[in-house]
């Protein structure tokens, strides 16, 4: 291959690869967060607008609430509240309040207890969860509330009570997820995020970009122009 077909062969693979691995890391971001009050996101403060990723940690303090918007969906982390985004068709809630308006079947899950809309209409419901006793209230629509007695379904305008602290271990994960202070930032290396991911791109096309610009010959100590005089 002659030098400048090797550059052009070099031009088309970062003029498709570029925008690709660009594309592949905004596709991660599923929702919106909004903040009324401060509130920590993965440890830190959040400010009062960001991305949420799956696997993110929301907490809200005594005197905050916060808004996850997905797509169809909002979820209203009510005060004092810790929530784990699962991506834009489930959140767990650890401790605390969620209110859900859904109209993509978004279902919330309490530990053992999981939470969703009967039918794939406007539903909205709140789930309560304080050590271990969760409480569904399904204020539009009916929701169906599954555990591991089984499953049964809570009709618009009613509520139930369900007690999920039988077993001694869930009882102690449970007061360990209901201490206080900041939820654990979230795993996952520093490589993996999506800032690391555009960097590296640019970096790699800027690079790419250097060298095409190059002098086809290189110019050697003897010679300090091309061609040599």
């Amino acid at each position: 291959m002659t030098s400048l077909g090797l550059r052009s062969a070099i031009c088309l693979f970062l003029a498709f690869s570029f925008p690709a691995h660009v594309l592949f890391a905004g596709e991660t971001a599923s929702a919106m967060l909004y903040t009324n009050g401060s509130a920590w996101l993965n440890g830190s403060d959040v400010p009062k607008s960001s991305a949420v990723f799956a696997g993110d940690h929301l907490q809200t303090r005594p005197d905050s609430t916060a808004s996850i918007q997905a797509n169809g969906s909002n979820i209203m982390v009510l005060a004092d509240s810790m929530v784990k985004f699962e991506g834009p068709l489930a959140v767990e809630l650890e401790h605390g309040s969620v209110r859900v308006t859904t109209s993509r079947g978004l279902s919330t899950r309490a530990g053992d207890v999981t939470i969703k809309p009967v039918a794939n209409s406007w539903t909205e419901f709140q789930v309560t969860d304080v050590n271990g006793q969760v409480q569904v209230a399904a204020n539009k629509g009916d929701v169906s509330v599954q555990d591991d007695k089984g499953t049964t379904t809570v009709s618009q305008g009613q509520q139930t009570t369900l007690d999920d602290t039988a077993d001694p271990e869930k009882k102690k994960k449970r007061r360990r997820r209901g201490a206080g202070g900041p939820a654990p930032a979230a795993v996952g290396g520093i490589l993996s995020s999506t800032p690391a991911i555009v960097a590296g791109a640019g970096l790699g096309v800027g690079v790419g970009v250097w060298l095409l610009l190059q002098d086809e010959k290189p110019v050697s100590p003897a010679c300090r122009t091309y061609p040599c005089n």
